[in-house]
């Protein structure tokens, strides 16, 4: 059994990704992430992408969500999750 990786998009937990075989599986721990809950990604790094892509789409939901986080824009969120290897 493989350890739990917990995905953050601005610090915020989003949800804890667990390895499947050769699949990670997202499972959501709070709005907006629901929408992953239960998908399957290639490696960690794609589902914190995917994550953090959501919160760019998603903006009321990310304004209610992220209200107290000043100073990091949602471009900076996703730009810097596509460059994490993983």
């Amino acid at each position: 059994m493989t350890e739990p990786f917990v995905v953050e998009v601005w610090g915020k937990p989003a949800g804890v990704v667990v390895k499947e075989g050769n699949a990670f599986r997202f499972h959501a721990l709070a709005r907006p992430f629901f929408a992953l809950d239960g998908a399957q990604f290639t490696t960690r790094g794609h589902a914190r992408l995917a994550a953090a892509q959501l919160v760019a789409f998603d903006r009321p939901a990310a304004e209610e969500a992220y209200s107290g986080v000043t100073g990091r824009s949602l471009g900076s969120a996703s730009h810097s999750a596509s460059f994490c290897p993983l």
